[in-house]
């Protein structure tokens, strides 16, 4: 019995590339199709946003001398390039989804809408959001904040390589601890690095809450979904 009925799912870009380190990891992207099939046909509504880090991260841009603003664009274009990969993979097996762009870019995708994604899931679709936010200056986190928040999601679902929040990093830190749960005020005072803080804040005020988790093991996306303690549970 699924304890969510409608998730918000970030994923990362950086995730996506596998071992490859940069790119799309075919390996990697057949992995995520099957566990968000999976989750789907419990009949639990899916929107999904994915990071472009694997592609073109925007503010790597502005240390090559672009411009902000277009460095920005062009990341989010590189999420567009993921979404469409993911709508491939899951509709490969025979799931169906469907891409919606932040900015206009028919027949790319359709213009995202809420009612319109809210229909989509509701006919069982997998709904992948892509472009961002359409603005620049925005994170894909902040993103996956503010769809998540509009479309009414139960929970935001940050699958990452990481299975949960610490006290450290533990890539760098083997002695770090990672919590169960934790309060957005104690990230707050111990200045975790859960979200950028525009993204964070926006779920702490819109009582989003927010469960971090290991993506890249298969059948993880199903355990949390389901309810069971993996990861990290981020609540007011």
């Amino acid at each position: 019995m699924a304890r969510y009925q409608r998730i918000l799912l970030k994923l990362s870009g950086e995730s996506l590339a596998g071992a490859r380190k940069q790119g799309i990891d075919p390996v990697r992207l057949g992995e995520y199709a099957q566990q968000i099939r999976e989750v789907a046909g419990k009949g639990v509504q899916i929107g999904i946003v994915i990071g472009g880090g694997n592609i073109f991260r925007g503010l790597s841009g502005v240390d090559k001398g672009f411009d902000r603003v277009k460095g920005d664009q062009m990341g989010m274009l590189a999420t567009v390039i993921n979404s469409l990969a993911l709508q491939s993979a899951l509709e490969s097996i025979g799931a169906k989804a469907r891409v919606l762009t932040s900015i206009r870019m028919e027949p790319v995708g359709e213009l995202y809408a809420k009612s319109r994604a809210l229909e989509l899931m509701a006919q069982g679709c997998v709904v992948i959001i892509a472009g961002g936010t359409g603005n620049p200056f925005f994170t894909t986190d902040t993103a996956s904040a503010l769809r998540g928040v509009e479309i009414g999601a139960d929970v935001l679902l940050k699958g990452t390589r990481v299975d949960g929040v610490y006290t450290a990093d533990p890539e760098k830190d083997p002695s770090a601890a990672k919590f169960a749960e934790i309060t957005f005020e104690e990230v707050y005072e111990r200045k975790l690095k859960v979200m950028d803080l525009t993204a964070f804040t926006m779920c702490r005020e819109n009582g989003l809450p927010v469960v971090v988790f290991d993506m890249d093991t298969p059948g993880n996306l199903m355990k949390v979904v389901e309810g069971e303690p993996i990861g990290t549970l981020v609540h007011g």
